[in-house]
């Protein structure tokens, strides 16, 4: 049995092949940091939580929230994990498992979930940071290397089988060195032309005004300051059911960091993945996203989504 965070209890059968992984967190330093939000983002989280789950769950759900981070750390980790703990914990649709811990990607225990959340990962996250891996001999560096191949595999394997996938904000900004993994979320962080400051305006999808994970949202547009990425290959806005997208005509265009000439810088979108389902929203830059009530309610109608409780119509399915 090992304890989490958020105190839920799970079996952890641990094997010959994940023993040297065990051994090696152990081994690895740890965060000093403290991950609990400021106290008071607490009240404005609940405040801000739907009444109720989008769809009555069809069995006790269990989420993974992983915040693994190897390059670039979001200030608004903290608020976002507390978030998604008390989002599930509060309307009943899932019960939120916080934690980094590689182990959880093992074959015998990555099945305990229902659907995995990457949020705000950066970097290479299945294998060590570059400067413990540059202490390391040149066996341990091959046995992290095929703890990453074989982790990576198993996260494919369990999208595919039939869970689910959520990222949120730097999810795509997450493994440039793995293709596959920029195939099923659909797209790589490509700049952000609009800072964590920048006044921009989110719309819904033309035409989507009544789909379930943004129906809440009664075709108004989503108006305050945070970070919107532009994305690079292998995004392809045709390809995925877009849900939210960046409103041109509202935001200012003027950066330079602007590559792209076709306006097309999208939020959000579903899409498939073998037989899985994968949820996407770049929001979350910033810590009022997590107690804005629109968002969560889009979070939380994702991950229904994701996890198969929420479904959706003929008309509405998924490329």
């Amino acid at each position: 049995m090992i304890f989490l965070r958020n105190r839920v209890f799970i079996p952890l059968v641990v094997s010959s092949a994940s023993l040297g992984l065990c051994l090696f967190t152990l081994a690895a330093p740890k965060d000093k940091k403290k991950r609990n939000p400021p106290p008071n983002y607490d009240a404005q989280i609940i405040a801000a939580i739907p009444k109720a789950p989008s769809v009555q769950p069809k069995a006790k759900r269990n989420i993974l929230v992983f915040s693994k981070t190897n390059k670039f750390v979001h200030k608004s980790i903290p608020t976002g994990t507390r978030a998604l703990e008390l989002l599930g914990e509060k309307t009943g649709a899932y019960s939120a498992t916080i934690s980094n811990d590689l182990v959880n990607f093992e074959e015998e225990n990555i099945n305990t979930f229902d659907t995995i959340i990457f949020l705000s990962t950066t970097g290479d996250v299945f294998k060590p940071k570059q400067k413990v891996l540059n202490n390391m001999s040149k066996e341990e560096q091959d046995a992290a290397h095929v703890v990453e191949k074989r982790l990576q595999r198993n996260l494919l394997e369990f999208i595919k089988s039939g869970k689910g996938f959520v990222g949120i904000h730097a999810a795509s900004d997450t493994y440039y060195s793995w293709p596959e993994y920029g195939n099923m979320v659909g797209a790589y962080f490509d700049e952000h032309p609009w800072g964590a400051q920048n006044k921009v305006s989110v719309m819904v999808e033309k035409g989507k005004e009544e789909h379930p994970l943004v129906a809440h949202m009664q075709g108004a547009s989503l108006n305050f300051k945070e970070e919107i990425y532009q994305f690079k290959e292998p995004y392809d806005s045709r390809n995925y059911d877009m849900l939210l997208r960046l409103d041109t005509d509202n935001t200012s265009m003027k950066s330079k960091k602007i590559k792209r000439t076709d306006k097309d810088f999208g939020v959000s979108w579903v899409k498939s993945y073998g037989k899985g389902r994968v949820f996407y929203c770049s929001l979350g830059h910033n810590h009022h996203i997590y107690y804005n009530d629109k968002v969560l309610g889009h979070y939380l109608a994702g991950i229904q989504y994701a996890m198969g409780d929420l479904e959706l119509s003929k008309k509405q399915e998924v490329k």
